[in-house]
């Protein structure tokens, strides 16, 4: 995985760090906390009324197509008590969710799965909270 900088609201990265304190002190077992911890220290912080409309934030949706198989995936990037796979709400704590954060439009991503590496582009940002002027969720 490339080490672009990824682009964080404020308020994202705040409540983010705040998970990955709350999972560590809670003898947190998901491997993808410390991917986490990773991500988030080549996060440049952002204003929520910045962000660029482009770029995935927590509660967006996504549209992600993989790029061998060519179909389509569409999720939302939510926080681990929101998740839900019937719905197609993706913890951030989850790969992909990690490998998603920050990152915009057009952009690839790679995460590996036990079969090897699935690599996704994100072709779409259907919502994100903060280009409807929605800095709370």
């Amino acid at each position: 995985m490339d080490n672009n900088v990824i682009y964080l609201t404020e308020q994202d990265y705040k409540r983010l760090v705040d998970l990955i304190q709350v999972q560590r002190q809670g003898n947190g077992t998901a491997a993808n906390i410390g991917q986490l911890g990773e991500e988030l220290k080549r996060a440049k912080l952002v204003a929520s009324d910045e962000i660029p409309a482009n770029v995935i934030t927590m509660n967006s949706k996504v549209l992600l197509r993989d790029l061998q198989k060519g179909t389509e995936m569409e999720i939302t990037l939510v926080y681990p008590k929101d998740a839900d796979i019937s719905s197609r709400k993706i913890s951030i704590l989850a790969p992909v969710g990690t490998a998603i954060i920050g990152c915009k439009e057009g952009d690839v991503v790679e995460w590996p799965v036990p079969s090897g590496t699935i690599n996704y582009k994100i072709d779409k940002i259907l919502f994100q909270p903060e280009a409807t002027g929605n800095y709370t969720l």
